[in-house]
């Protein structure tokens, strides 16, 4: 496959985050997570480092070559969707990073790391919080990291093991703070712009959002008639639930099945699927859905553990036709799919 690239490099791959086993029960693969340096005590509601973007240069020619599809993938009965991003890192790649929305740092794997040809300091730690716990991992130095209309310079990236189903590593949210992402199950695209602050295409419901722990999507809905405090996590593969949101749902719950869930530190949780009451998001309603109960890490680190919260992940956001995350102007838009 040919593209022609300009510095907007609109590259288009796709990820496939796959369920794994775990001790013969089923196991979800989640991506959200946050980093946290030596020395600071907390990363998750720092500001992103935002870097000039340099004069456009000329359009080259290069070849992509991923699975199909080579972009983004809605949720279908046989597949979870995914979303990957096409990211320069010091001027080599693409390479195909989970887009993240979740996490604040990105990451990419070890393989990544000994492609571009860095070792991993293991001198230079950092905290990472997932979303079953926190672990110390190595970090390597880069010039710049790039994807669309997004460029940061020098900067340390935490290097993991593989747990991203075949993709190079998570682009999170650091510079993001201007940006404005449209996402295209339908017609397989992915675009990271600068926002200029456009109105929702026609078809598309408006959804506000608040901006927490840094770039953290947050926006109320309800599940089942119960309002729930909802975050956007396009890194997660399942929705995840709180132990508050499970209590009030209670009276609603159907058969049950135990999951282990394991996050991008490896630890693994035990948490439980619930077949769920209907999603109302901005007026477009979900059926047929599950979500994962669990008291896991990310919740505590989210200072979310004493009211109603989901984190949505893309066996929901996956269903929809399109979504446009645009942060400067704090809004999600939605394009239902029809049917």
């Amino acid at each position: 496959m040919r593209l022609t690239t300009t510095r907007s490099r609109l590259h288009r791959l796709g990820l496939d985050c796959h369920a794994l086993r775990y001790l013969g029960l089923s196991l979800t693969c989640l991506l959200g997570f946050a980093a946290q340096a030596n020395g600071v005590e907390n990363t998750l509601a720092s500001p992103p480092v935002l870097a000039d973007v340099p004069t456009p240069i000329v359009p080259e020619e290069v070849i992509v070559s991923a699975p199909e599809p080579r972009y983004v993938a809605p949720t279908l009965r046989d597949r979870i969707g995914r979303i990957w991003a096409p990211v320069y890192i010091d001027g080599k790649g693409p390479f195909r990073l989970v887009l993240d929305t979740g996490a604040n740092r990105s990451v990419v794997t070890y393989g990544t790391a000994n492609r571009l040809g860095k070792m991993a300091a293991a001198q230079n730690l950092v905290q990472l919080h997932g979303v079953t716990g926190t672990a110390r991992v190595p970090t390597i130095e880069v010039d710049s990291v790039e994807v669309g209309d997004m460029l940061l310079e020098e900067r340390k990236i935490p290097v993991v093991q593989d747990v991203f189903g075949g993709a190079e590593g998570a682009l999170g949210t650091e510079g993001l703070g201007d940006k404005r992402i449209f996402i295209d199950f339908k017609n397989d695209a992915i675009s990271i712009l600068r926002s200029k602050k456009e109105s929702p295409p026609p078809g598309f419901r408006r959804v506000p959002v608040k901006l927490r722990n840094g770039r953290l999507l947050m926006f109320q809905m309800t599940l089942g008639g119960v309002k729930t405090w909802a975050m956007l996590d396009t890194g997660a593969q399942t929705t995840i639930g709180n132990t508050k949101l499970r209590e009030a749902l209670a009276r609603r719950a159907r058969k049950e099945q135990e999951t282990k869930v394991i996050g991008v530190t490896l630890d693994v949780a035990t948490a439980h699927a619930i077949s769920a009451p209907p999603v109302d998001i901005a007026g477009i309603k979900i059926t047929g859905m599950q979500v994962t109960f669990g008291d896991l890490y990310i919740f505590n680190a989210w200072k979310l553990t004493n009211e109603p919260a989901l984190l949505i992940g893309m066996d929901v956001i996956g269903v929809f036709d399109a979504v446009v995350i645009d942060y400067r102007l704090r809004e999600l838009h939605l394009k239902a799919r029809r049917g």
